[in-house]
């Protein structure tokens, strides 16, 4: 098979995920179970591809737990996303400066 089949099959894949539930659901969701789960599926979904990132991104876990924490802190303190990931990369470089040295 060719690279391009796979492309096209991607692409055919993609957009049936975005057409089917605007196909399909054309009244307003009425249960709140499923609209509530349906809500909340970004965050899941996001949260799931982000947070095992976090962790094997760095050389060290030790420097990821502390840029982790750092952020969870600064965004329970409702800074903006900017800060809050510069802060964090921050912390992350110097913890493993640090750890360089020991």
């Amino acid at each position: 098979m060719s690279v391009y089949t796979y492309i096209i099959a991607m692409a055919v894949v993609t957009y049936l995920i975005r057409a089917v539930p605007l196909v399909l659901f054309r009244k307003k969701i009425e249960n709140r179970f499923l609209s509530s789960f349906l809500y909340y599926v970004p965050y899941a979904c996001l949260t799931a591809l982000t947070l095992p990132a976090i962790f094997y991104s760095t050389e060290s876990v030790i420097s990821a737990i502390a840029g982790f924490v750092v952020a969870v802190i600064l965004g329970i303190r409702e800074k903006g996303l900017v800060v809050v990931a510069a802060a964090a990369c921050v912390t992350v470089f110097v913890v493993e400066r640090i750890l360089a040295f020991l």
